[in-house]
């Protein structure tokens, strides 16, 4: 991995961007005192199976503010996830009644929840940004369902007491972004948070222009970041280190031992789930856009959806964030931030480990298990029958190279060698069309015909595997962008239509084909920012 990040274990002991903030907000202090409130009008039932509880708020209160979100004028349901719904049982139906709106649009508390907003810090763009925190999400508690527990988060709820020179709002555009993508991925099989709802309002809210307000509403087994524990680690309060860790341990790596060596085994689990997310984000042409140590899930899930998007013309260093100017989390740098952010979570933790070697040897793993997930993806998806290996490195290399060169669509390339034909070279015809040079993807297509001689097996079962895991549709920009013009317009029929679509990435759905389609010229202006 070239171009190395500095290394922030260099010197453990030295907190090179002291934190001069003030101490964070204790719950006594602030917000209003919440108890298990009915809904409005006093109908329990409205929402059923969400009585809450919170385990976040067994913490001691500077882990927390609690306070209620801030009301919203007017709300509208925008598009909502059925499959995000049954996680925490409920009937997707049931979120276009006006009381359980209400609660999802912040104006009305559940039982038991005790609605908080968490602290945190951070490194954005590789620099200590010193105390952080949910400065627009409030995270109402925790839904238990059958075996899992959900805790459910309204993002652009109001201010906090972290939202430092913010309004504490989201607009419709991000979180209708955020919505499709959440539940986009979690179709395409990737580790991530999930979306409940959208709740929008024709409340003003300025951005780079005046926009409207909404809701999101975001679900996660836990929305803890590398940032939380960074936050105590440069205020030198490793009593406090220690109780996040054994929460998170407790409630989310019951395979970890809770022996004396558990927070290396934290530091090394967390590792590996990185390492997997990544890569599967790199398979995919996925770029999260702004890969700060605060927006890191300590689960290994793809957490806070700004300004990603998945790659269509490929470029080992696009750069989907027009905010990131130095291209610090271009595509083909997010394996090494990755890395670099597990390092300053491994220096957070050192004072649990006990010795820098220690925590060294936990990050070891990093780059192995990244290796050992792309060669997985990428046997997947060139249809071989194992994992890439040493012997494959003109295959792949080859590969990237050629798609770097031309610029093909990263997508539909895929999709559309799942049906290259071993024995008739003359059908490569719509493959061929996405290359610029047609005879050096000949001399590829070439060597990769002889690669698949070596598995042996017949073109149907090879194509069908590959049809699995090389999607046919995913959140394109400005597919997102046309859902957004409609949805301004309270015409929220192309999200819901879209939403259907990338619920089923991998099936062929002949009908839906133009969602499949590169963007077209009028796309190519689209930009997308941290403020998206």
């Amino acid at each position: 991995m070239s171009d190395p990040v500095a290394d922030p274990l260099a010197d453990p002991s030295a907190d090179s961007c002291a934190d001069p903030l003030a101490p964070c907000p204790e719950s006594a202090s602030s917000g209003a005192t919440l108890g298990a409130t009915a809904l409005v009008g006093g109908d329990q039932g409205a929402v059923p199976a969400l009585a809450l509880e919170n385990s976040f708020t067994r913490l001691p209160g500077e882990f927390y503010t609690r306070l209620l979100p801030t009301p919203l004028a007017d709300p509208y349901l925008v598009g909502a996830s059925a499959m995000a719904a049954r996680l925490i049982g409920l009937d997707v139906e049931t979120l276009a009644q006006p009381q359980v709106l209400a609660v999802f649009a912040g104006n009305a508390p559940l039982p038991g929840g005790e609605p908080h907003a968490a602290v945190y810090s951070g490194h954005q763009f590789g620099v200590w940004a010193g105390q952080l925190g949910d400065g627009r999400a409030i995270t109402l508690g925790e839904a238990r369902h059958e075996a899992d527990r959900w805790e459910i988060q309204l993002k652009g709820a109001g201010l906090t007491p972290y939202s430092r020179m913010g309004d504490g709002r989201a607009v419709l555009r991000s979180s209708i972004r955020e919505f499709l993508c959440s539940e986009a991925m979690a179709a395409l099989g990737v580790p991530t948070t999930r979306a409940l709802c959208v709740i929008g309002s024709p409340a003003p809210v300025v951005r780079e222009t005046v926009e409207t307000a909404a809701v999101v509403t975001r679900l996660a087994p836990s929305f803890v970041r590398f940032g939380s524990f960074e936050h105590w680690y440069h205020r030198d309060r490793p009593e406090a280190l220690a109780l996040l860790a054994d929460h998170v341990i407790a409630g989310h790596y019951p395979e970890i031992d809770r022996g004396p060596g558990r927070y290396r085994a934290l530091l090394e689990a967390v590792v590996l789930r990185t390492a997997r997310l990544v890569a599967h984000w790199q398979a995919l042409g996925f770029c999260h856009g702004v890969m700060n140590t605060d927006n890191m899930s300590i689960l290994g899930l793809t957490l806070d959806y700004g300004p990603f998007g998945f790659m269509e013309a490929f470029d080992a260093g696009h750069i989907c964030n027009h905010s990131d100017d130095a291209g610090r989390y271009a595509y083909a740098r997010q394996p090494q931030v990755a890395h670099w952010n597990l390092y300053a979570l491994g220096q957070a933790l050192v004072p649990l480990i006990g010795s820098v070697e220690e925590t060294r040897a936990a990050l070891e793993p990093f780059e192995g298990a990244f290796e050992a997930a792309m060669a997985e993806h990428l046997g997947r998806k060139l249809g071989l029958a194992a994992p890439t290996g040493p012997g494959d490195a003109p295959l792949v290399d080859g590969l990237f190279a050629l798609l770097q060169q031309n610029h093909a669509d990263f997508t539909l390339f895929f999709r559309r060698l799942c049906d290259l034909k071993q024995a008739d070279p003359k059908a490569d015809g719509p493959l061929r069309d996405l290359f610029l040079e047609p005879a050096a993807f000949d001399a590829w297509a070439a060597l990769y015909r002889a690669r698949l001689a070596q598995d042996g097996g017949e073109d149907a079962g090879r194509q069908a595997r590959m049809r699995a895991v090389n999607p046919r549709y995913v959140l394109r920009n400005y597919l997102a962008e046309v859902a957004i013009q409609h949805a301004r317009n309270q015409d929220f029929s192309e999200l819901a239509k879209l939403q259907k679509v990338l619920e089923r990435p991998y099936d062929e759905q002949p009908e839906n084909a133009a969602y499949a389609a590169p963007a077209p010229e009028w796309a190519a202006g689209l930009e997308v920012s941290c403020s998206s």
